[in-house]
């Protein structure tokens, strides 16, 4: 090769990098192989410029020192700005620097709170005020998120806010704290929180509310010895005119402010009426082996004080495999936490249809009388009646069609000390949605702030206000997923000794075995090139 063609060459190269730099931005691709593409937008969102009749204004607004000490602004940029890039038009990506463009009091009133940094610069430490919030405007509404800094459930909260804007719909949804010694603001504060980060607006009713015809999604949490007709009144009638409802009921009350008593509710009519829907909550209670730790103490006869942590088959951790991958609200399950729930059954009449949500494990059995839920004084009458109950047991389930009142054919309820009456129910009951699960806790602060009841829960409100479409963008993360999924034993022992043989002998015997054939493989070539000589 002469020096003019290798000029040339490396002149077409260079000429070709530059090229390629100036495209890169215009046209790009991702290889994604993550389980769940938890790096590619979801086609809802690829596609939500058909949604969109008027232009979708995006602005992150992002404190450039923030932005140079991490990575993760960067990373939610770039997923704004596959947004305008999908949109053919239909959305604008802006970025801007509160301080630099001295937008500080105008975006701090629009929702998008600062936040506090320590850096370090030339050895001096300095706390900096900055900001990362995205606002999303249409025509004159605005919906802010007020704090971004993952990615966590990005593309959900812009997706779902885009949609709920472009509609002009309010995300809202109604909740029924149905038992009388629990409290929203103290029981299910992480349910509020989620809720409203994920753009809901929560409207929070007393049983026997008037529940609006308009409300898209209500949660009725328990209530079965405390929810009377004239509540149940309303429930039912909301449901006939197409009102979408989950129940998180339960049939076994638990004592968990005293010794862990458990007996059979008393109902008022809540699960017979949820059973005439098609749902019945059985009055037992669910164990399984796929079960969540509990810790506990007990004091000895010298007066210390002994923590023990042991595995409490009242708590179930419901594996991914257990949920119904032809449903689009389990599709992508990644498992919930229930604690004393109730198994379900099937019971639904025409034109009603029922599916499973999700299960326990086949290691599950009941308890179906003397009930007993003390890990201290009860451990050894757990499995009392596992030989003759054990198998899988349903625990969530969906029905959709049209329901039969639970009212039909009877006087309306009338409440003793008021004067007001109940509206007559709807001429012809509308199609519906009904969610049941077998445990009121799945919502409750004994979750301790996991994530994935919660993300389950969002999931369902989008299912029951018709956005089925969106509700796998929440769980495409990538999980590690749990440590205890093998459930028997003896396999659970062969799993740790393959583990153990890999990673202990296998792996440092190939290694080995590798360096001593580059040894011999190396000492021949220079053998033979000594022979050459």
């Amino acid at each position: 090769m002469t020096k003019q063609e290798v000029r040339i060459i490396t002149g077409l190269s260079v000429l070709a990098l530059v090229l390629g730099l100036l495209v890169s931005r215009r046209v790009w691709f991702r290889l994604d192989l993550t389980k769940n593409h938890a790096y590619t937008m979801a086609e809802v969102s690829r596609k939500l410029y058909t949604e969109i009749p008027d232009q979708v204004r995006i602005t992150y607004y992002l404190s450039d020192k923030l932005a140079a000490i991490h990575p993760v602004p960067g990373e939610i940029e770039d997923l704004l700005r596959e947004y305008a890039a999908y949109s053919r038009g239909k959305i604008r990506f802006t970025r801007r620097d509160p301080a630099k463009t001295g937008l500080e009091q105008a975006v701090e009133q629009l929702g998008i709170q600062p936040q506090q940094i320590q850096t370090v610069e030339r050895d001096q430490a300095s706390i900096a005020t900055v900001y990362t919030g995205i606002a999303i405007e249409y025509l004159d509404q605005v919906e802010v998120l007020p704090v971004v800094f993952s990615l966590e459930t990005l593309e959900y909260d812009l997706t779902s806010r885009i949609r709920s804007l472009v509609r002009g719909v309010d995300r809202e949804i109604g909740v029924i704290v149905g038992d009388a010694y629990r409290q929203w603001t103290q029981d299910y504060q992480y349910l509020n929180q989620s809720l409203v980060q994920s753009g809901f607006r929560v409207r929070l009713m007393n049983g026997g509310d008037e529940i609006p015809d308009a409300l898209p999604v209500l949660f009725v949490l328990g209530g079965a010895e405390d929810l009377d007709e004239w509540a149940l009144y309303r429930i039912d009638r909301y449901i006939q005119g197409g009102g979408k409802v989950l129940f998180a009921l339960e049939s076994v009350f638990v004592d968990t402010q005293g010794a862990l008593n458990a007996r059979v509710m008393m109902d008022k009519g809540l699960l017979s009426m949820v059973s005439l829907y098609g749902a019945t909550v059985k009055p037992e209670m669910v164990l399984d082996r796929s079960a969540l730790p509990l810790q506990y103490q007990t004091q000895s006869p010298s007066g210390a004080i002994q923590l023990h942590l042991v595995r409490y088959p009242h708590w179930i951790g419901v594996l991914e495999e257990n949920g119904n991958k032809a449903h689009p609200l389990t599709a992508r399950f990644s498992g919930v936490d229930l604690f004393w729930p109730s198994p379900l059954e099937l019971n639904p009449l025409e034109p009603v249809k029922a599916e499973p949500l999700f299960t326990s494990s086949p290691e599950a059995w009941l308890q179906t009388r003397d009930f007993v839920a003390d890990p201290v004084t009860g451990a050894a009458l757990f499995e009392r009646e596992a030989s003759d109950t054990q198998g899988v047991k349903l625990l969530g389930a969906a029905l959709s069609g049209t329901f039969s009142s639970y009212f039909a054919n009877m006087p309306k309820p009338v409440r003793e000390g008021t004067l007001e009456e109940l509206p007559d129910m709807p001429s012809e009951p509308r199609e519906s949605r009904i969610m049941v699960i077998g445990d009121t806790d799945i919502a409750s602060n004994f979750t301790r702030g996991e994530s994935r009841n919660f993300d389950f829960l969002v999931q369902a409100a989008s299912w029951l206000g018709n956005d089925a479409d969106i509700i796998g963008i929440r769980n495409r993360e990538s999980l590690g997923g749990r440590l205890d999924k093998i459930l028997n034993e003896e396999q659970r022992v062969l799993a740790m000794v393959f583990a153990r043989i890999i990673n202990v002998v296998l792996v440092p015997l190939g290694v080995v075995v590798g360096g001593v054939c580059v040894a011999l493989r190396r000492r021949s070539r220079i053998r033979s090139l000594y022979n050459g000589v």
